[in-house]
């Protein structure tokens, strides 16, 4: 297949739920690529139960990755989600700069919070070692909280007017990343939910509006995330490719929205078939 790309997925590994590895696997294996993934953790469930237990695999990724490049393993697009410790920073930036070549796309997703505060153990190390991440990705795509935080602004705030959020944006940028896009957040203006973004291709700045579905799945920022993905590799640019993202999730809320137990998450292979829609 022509365009089977070889993606690596770094993100944890859950025991029980549709999130990270378990939630982007699927979607871009259904897109027709060639899917590797280094699991930063092993996750027993979703967070959202309460409770749960964490492995971190630093030690295993380091070894992971030194097979790879005797194997010479090569990829076009590595993608970044939840990191267990400050020392897969620099294990993740290195190996970026290992795999450097014309037409690689990073993309990070800085897992840290939702809901205007920080996750469990999440520190302000844990804030600075993303910052550096960033810094070496084509496109970053943090949430509302995760964007305040990073960047120090309206911490805590769930909206944001037009010139608040472009001031969010430009100091995300200045971290390093080429482009932006900041999901789930409110325009003040027009009370509308939407999604900022700015693509460094061509120097726009966008804000798109989206349905709010009042119900709460984990993994749904992983699903875009794979979704956006699947739309750059396929030469689309960012705009549209963030709008089809968004377009595909609304699908999969409305459609899983009555299943009683959400800690799950979204049963993505049951919905597969929304990719093609």
């Amino acid at each position: 297949m022509e365009d089977n790309k070889n993606i690596l997925i770094i993100n944890d590994m859950p025991g029980y739920g549709k999130v990270a590895l378990a939630a982007m696997l699927p979607i871009l294996s259904n897109l027709g690529h060639s899917i590797y993934n280094l699991p930063t953790a092993l996750v027993s469930n979703t967070l959202d139960y309460g409770k749960f237990t964490i492995l971190d695999t630093t030690d295993y990724m380091v070894k992971a990755i030194d097979v790879w490049k005797q194997l010479g393993f090569q990829f076009d697009c590595i993608t970044t989600g939840f990191l267990a410790s400050a020392a897969q920073v620099g294990i993740i930036r290195d190996f970026i700069a290992s795999q450097k070549k014309e037409g690689l796309l990073v993309m990070t997703d800085p897992i840290m919070g939702d809901d205007g505060k920080l996750y469990n153990g999440v520190t302000e190390e844990t804030v600075e070692n993303m910052r550096r991440l960033i810094g070496v990705a084509d496109v970053i795509v943090p949430n509302l909280t995760e964007a305040q935080f990073l960047t120090g602004l309206y911490e805590g705030r769930e909206s944001l007017n037009k010139e608040e959020a472009r001031r969010v944006v430009d100091r995300l940028l200045a971290f390093g990343p080429r482009s932006v896009v900041i999901t789930s957040g409110v325009e003040q203006e027009s009370g509308n939910h939407v999604v900022w973004g700015y693509d460094g291709n061509t120097g726009e700045y966008f804000t798109i509006p989206f349905r709010f579905i009042k119900v709460h799945f984990p993994g749904t920022g992983d699903m875009f995330s794979a979704v956006l993905v699947g739309e750059l590799l396929a030469g689309k640019p960012l705009r549209p490719a963030v709008k089809r993202a968004m377009d595909v999730l609304e699908r999969l809320i409305f459609l899983e929205q009555d299943e009683i137990e959400k800690n799950k998450g979204i049963r993505i292979e049951k919905f597969l078939s929304v990719l093609k829609e």
